[in-house]
């Protein structure tokens, strides 16, 4: 009994002893085991996840063909009409000129008809009395005059503005009489003093003249279809009728004579505008190039 006890204690204890063996072998086999499963699957996995990039194909190069012909671009511009008719006033210089000169008395006319965008038909047409006193002479002039011509404005006017900044030439007729009141006989040794002035009214008709001017004038809107305006006019005779004994000092129309063929004037005008008809503006096309 006793040895049988000894026995089966001394089994146990080999059981116990291989047991806690076994149990200290197997933990570490296995996980050598896990372990080296695990690395072979982390760089299987590695292995997988790494795909080998592909050299991107570059895109062909797009050609610019430089001798193409870009459309221009059209900016409207907008429409605006002009208005056609006629234009008449009258000379304010000579009308107020009676009223400082007691010698001079005077009306004149003006109108103006529009042909196109810039040329304008244009006369003038009045009637003078004026004395003129030279050294020689005291003479009263009295006639009508007539003066038809062109006038071109270059002035370009924004939208509807109708301002006028022209050039034009006219061609001039007068008829006129002249009446000698008083003469001083030229003494070319005036030792015993001046000859007396000697009183006359011989009186010359049927007297006439034509002569070529060159206008140049302005005319501004000062209100609705009222013109204010002014022009300088150059002289150049033509013909000229003259008396027998004397020559003509003043001719209406073409102003004081001074002795030769040329002449000035002035004159400061106000005229209304009579509309006729409307005419509408080809608008431009602007092109700009890109």
């Amino acid at each position: 009994m006793t040895h049988t006890l000894k026995y089966f204690f001394s089994s146990c204890l080999m059981l116990s002893l291989f047991l806690a063996q076994a149990q200290d072998t197997s933990p570490k086999g296995e996980l050598t085991k896990q372990t080296t499963s695990t690395k072979s699957t982390t760089q299987t996995s590695k292995t997988d996840s790494v795909i080998p990039e592909t050299p991107e194909t570059p895109e062909p190069l797009k050609t610019v063909d430089l001798t193409e012909k870009k459309k221009d671009s059209i900016i409207p511009v907008p429409v605006k009409t002009d208005r056609y008719g006629v234009r008449v006033g009258i000379d304010l210089y000579k009308l107020t000129r009676a009223l400082y000169d007691k010698d001079y008395k005077g009306l004149e006319l003006v109108g103006d008809y529009r042909l196109t965008k810039k040329y304008f038909l244009a006369a003038e047409v009045g009637n003078e009395n004026k004395t003129t006193d030279d050294d020689r002479l005291n003479t009263t002039t009295k006639g009508s005059y007539l003066k038809v011509g062109f006038d071109y404005n270059g002035y370009e006017n924004w939208l509807d503005m109708e301002n006028i900044i022209s050039i034009g030439m006219r061609y001039g007729l007068s008829t006129f009489s002249q009446q000698l009141n008083t003469y001083k006989i030229y003494n070319a040794n005036p030792y015993f003093g001046e000859v007396p002035v000697i009183t006359s009214d011989n009186k010359y008709n049927g007297l006439t003249a034509s002569w070529i001017e060159v206008v140049a004038g302005v005319k501004a809107k000062v209100f609705n279809n009222v013109f204010m305006g002014f022009s300088l006019r150059l002289n150049r005779l033509v013909t000229n009728k003259e008396p027998d004994n004397f020559k003509n000092l003043y001719i209406p129309g073409f102003n004081r004579t001074y002795d030769g063929d040329f002449g000035v004037g002035f004159n400061y005008t106000v005229t209304y505008f009579v509309p006729i008809y409307k005419k509408k503006v080809t608008p431009k096309k602007v092109e700009i190039k890109k």
